[in-house]
């Protein structure tokens, strides 16, 4: 007789059983609607839940600092309005303030309440497609229509001004390249009164939403020892419950004329930091840039827009010197090292995005997938300014 010991299944079934789990790994991007841009997100995932998320970027490198090595001091300009393409104006003001530092230039007054009025105007345009594209994460369409809206009445201005309604190479080392027209004071002016107007519109449509605020409330915290970690600045930072603002903290230009609040996340809705927070900090700016163009508007004087010193080929003393100013992202750092020639000799550029978007490998994993995509899009990341 065989010792072959037969079995059958109902012998083993009081043996406890342990449940395992694979981790589901997803790419969202290179081209997803969510990544706002040419981003691949890593995300590994048990069910809907986030174990981890790993950002890869390099999609839109374009050797931008490796090319300013072979340009002089002003073509490079043009490249800065391909960073940031939702700002251009900001990515120009900082690095002509960069290079006029290095020159140690008095830029002409009018110039300078005329790059004020830009910048702010930009920074509102910009924070218009922050919220729109925002609000359309979260399954809101209508706030993106009206968002774009109000944007192409500030584009019209800057084409009247630069020629052009994207990427303008509008500001100079010195100056601007083109005086304002005629009746550019009134259409800002008009266009700042009916800003105003629309923001109360926009709370109403969005800001205190009901689905709006449950999808976004105690969300995708950052809070400031977080911030501080990984180098977050601008609504990232100041929605941490952090102040702090380089126009009014480190003040470049003209900006320490100008009488204006730097709002910042309290924890209205839910968690000081949380995407709500992110959110209502880019609404009160456009309250606040506002307030700023006005005072620029009845400030500006006549005069010269562009220094008589600085209508020919730039060479920078040997040297080197960092150069921070506020974007409508955060801090856009240039640090510049000029060895006396026409041409730079390093140019590197210090992109908040980049800070902004790596704080996501933090605080990702915990968080629901859906989740994961509304904390993106509280970023506001751009990814020509990333990856540069």
């Amino acid at each position: 007789m065989s010792d072959t010991t037969v079995t059958h299944g109902w012998e083993h079934q009081d043996k406890p059983r342990v449940q395992q789990s694979e981790l589901l790994e997803i790419n969202m991007g290179p081209q997803h609607p969510a990544t706002h841009g040419v981003l691949r997100l890593l995300v590994k995932t048990d069910g809907e839940i986030v174990q981890s998320v790993t950002p890869y970027l390099g999609y839109l490198h374009r050797c931008a600092e490796k090319i300013a090595e072979g340009c002089d001091w002003r073509q490079w300009m043009v490249y800065t309005d391909r960073f940031d393409y939702l700002a251009p104006m900001n990515m120009n003001f900082g690095y002509a303030v960069a290079v006029e530092n290095m020159l140690e230039v008095e830029v002409p007054e009018r110039a300078q309440y005329i790059r004020v009025i830009c910048a702010e105007l930009q920074r509102i345009a910009s924070h218009l497609i922050a919220i729109g594209t925002f609000g359309l994460d979260m399954g809101a369409w209508t706030p993106l229509l009206y968002c774009f809206r109000e944007r192409e009445e500030i584009l019209n201005i800057f084409e009247r001004l630069s020629g052009g309604r994207m990427l303008y190479n509008y500001f100079d080392i010195g100056g601007v390249r083109f005086d304002a027209y005629d009746d550019f004071a009134e259409e800002v002016l008009f266009m700042v009164h009916v800003m105003e107007q629309k923001i109360v519109e926009y709370n109403t449509l969005l800001t205190y939403n009901k689905i709006f605020i449950e999808r976004t409330a105690d969300v995708g915290v950052i809070d400031a020892e977080t911030c501080y970690a990984y180098g977050c600045t601008g609504p990232v930072l100041r929605g941490a419950g952090v102040p702090f603002d380089c126009r009014r903290d480190d003040p470049y230009s003209i900006y320490d004329r100008f009488e204006f609040e730097i709002p910042y996340g309290q924890g209205e809705q839910g968690t000081v930091g949380d995407c709500w927070d992110r959110y209502i900090v880019r609404m009160r700016e456009m309250s606040e840039s506002c307030r700023i163009i006005r005072q620029a508007v009845d400030g500006m004087p006549e005069g010269d827009f562009m220094s008589p010193d600085l209508k020919k080929l730039v060479k920078v003393p040997a040297g080197s010197l960092y150069t921070r100013t506020e974007s409508s992202k955060g801090e856009i750092g240039f640090h510049i090292i000029a060895d006396g020639g026409s041409k730079p000799f390093r140019n590197k550029v210090r992109s908040p995005s980049y800070s902004n978007l790596h704080v996501i490998e933090k605080v990702g994993p915990g968080m629901m997938i859906s989740d994961l995509v509304a904390t993106v899009g509280s970023l506001d990341i751009v990814l020509g300014e990333i990856d540069r």
